[in-house]
């Protein structure tokens, strides 16, 4: 009986020493590291709505496909300001290739290949 009752306070003594050195961060840096998440997660989802829109007009570029999968990677790795640079990038590249596709569209062969 005393072994046990030894046993238990050990327990208690262990459990309540480790939840005081437990460290939690700052509330402050919990709503912006969630806020940088946010703003990653908005513009991945504008870069893959705009990278679809460019595909339907053969618009997309060549390495927006490697940008956005950087953006992907760098969020996995939790650096969510680099995600979120990344993520615009390939955004505005999905834009301006979709742009691009359509300024072409039935222009034409110039004159000295016709």
């Amino acid at each position: 009986m005393k072994k046990i009752l030894i046993a238990v306070a050990a327990s208690v003594i262990f459990v309540a020493t480790g939840c005081q050195t437990q460290e939690t961060k700052p509330a402050a840096a919990q709503v912006e590291k969630s806020a940088e998440q946010m703003a990653y997660e908005k513009f991945h989802a504008e870069a893959k709505a705009a990278i679809a829109k460019a595909a339907k007009v053969d618009g997309v570029w060549r390495d927006t496909g490697k940008i956005l999968k950087s953006a992907e990677k760098a969020a996995k790795g939790g650096d969510f300001k680099k995600a979120q640079k990344l993520a615009a990038k390939a955004a505005d590249q999905g834009h301006l290739g979709y742009e691009q596709a359509m300024g072409q569209k039935n222009v034409g062969n110039p004159s000295y290949l016709n």
